[in-house]
């Protein structure tokens, strides 16, 4: 018998390959990585609303619709990280931007990636590499480091190329309430109390420059946040008038914020009110 020039590992990867493939052909086009079984898990519904009803911050929509758009028809594109104010769309945006591009770009796929997963993104990356006719945006929620533990290092050197180069079907969208995905006091007490300030801050600051684009998300000004209000009312049919108006008001100051967030979650108040039906 002739020798097996491969090894278990690259046997069993390429059946993960197969298989990873078959799935994606035949249901669907959005994923969540399920990290125990090392394999995808399809999305019944991408839970999200409208693009064009995410309004007051269409400047980030733009830059965003856009990178995807350069993505979904094989340009070299950035990997994009979306900073900012809570509840103010960021998770949203990019959901809905993959939405309405997907439906255009049959090719273009969304996984998924648990934050508390992330060391399985090396796993991905020669998963998905195997798959050049298929674009996929690789979504991380939500995500920030304490500390310079293993899993910071472990993406930095994702995004910085390291052993391996990411791969030229494959970005990155990741959504983080800090700008540098540390903690602010952090970097302030690193530069009060290292030795050498400059390369121990740049450590902490530097996973954010890998990102090619910084997106922010800001407190919405009074007029975006009715902006947003009327928006919703007039695409669900439900008169926008002068108490409606003062009652959002009233909804963002008990809540003390003014966002996205506080703008939808006020509508279903008024639907459960009116007893209305809103189709997600």
């Amino acid at each position: 018998k002739e020798k097996c020039n491969y090894s278990s590992e690259e046997i069993i990867m390429g059946f993960i390959t197969f298989f990873l493939l078959k799935k994606l052909l035949n249901k669907g086009n959005a994923f969540i990585w399920n990290s125990k079984e090392k394999n995808i898990k399809a999305f019944k519904k991408i839970n999200t609303i409208d693009l064009k009803l995410i309004v007051g911050v269409e400047k980030q929509k733009n830059i965003l619709l856009k990178n995807t758009e350069n993505f979904a028809i094989g340009n070299f594109t950035n990997n994009a990280l979306l900073w900012g104010t809570r509840g103010n769309g960021k998770s949203t945006l990019i959901k809905s931007v993959f939405l309405k591009l997907s439906q255009k770009y049959i090719s273009l796929k969304l996984i998924q990636l648990n934050k508390n997963n992330i060391f399985d993104i090396e796993k991905i990356y020669p998963i998905l590499s195997k798959l050049p006719n298929m674009r996929f945006i690789i979504f991380i929620d939500d995500l920030s480091f304490e500390k310079i533990d293993s899993d910071y290092k472990i993406i930095k050197s994702t995004l910085d190329g390291s052993i391996q180069n990411q791969p030229t079907n494959i970005v990155l969208y990741v959504t983080s309430n800090r700008r540098h995905l540390m903690p602010r006091d952090m970097i302030d007490n690193e530069r009060s109390s290292a030795i050498h300030t400059d390369e121990s801050v740049e450590e902490k600051i530097s996973l954010s420059d890998r990102f090619g684009l910084w997106i922010g998300f800001h407190n919405l000004s009074q007029v975006d946040y009715l902006k947003i209000v009327k928006s919703y009312c007039n695409y669900y049919e439900i008169k926008f008038d002068k108490i409606v108006e003062d009652n959002a008001l009233k909804w963002s100051l008990q809540r003390g914020n003014r966002t996205g967030r506080t703008a939808w979650q006020y509508i279903i108040q008024i639907a459960a009110e009116k007893n209305l039906k809103l189709n997600f």
